[in-house]
């Protein structure tokens, strides 16, 4: 998700910022479920596939803001 930021970066974010690290692991989850239903492991309607990737991009966008804002 975080491809140009550094892992170290990531880690630290994650152990400093609760709202940050619950954020990210539903974001994994979410990933995860979308790619399970896409590559057809997981018995999904396409209403709720989109609802998915909805939620999913809605929280890659709140991490990058909350990445972003933090000092550097």
């Amino acid at each position: 998700m975080f491809d140009e930021q550094s892992q170290p970066e990531i880690d630290a974010l994650i152990k400093a910022n609760p709202e940050f690290k619950q954020l990210y692991q539903h974001h994994k989850k979410l990933d995860k479920k979308v790619m399970d239903a896409e590559l057809g492991v997981l018995p999904i309607d396409d209403t709720t596939l989109a609802q998915m990737k909805r939620e999913k991009l809605a929280a890659k966008d709140r991490l990058t803001r909350m990445y972003d804002a933090q000092p550097q």
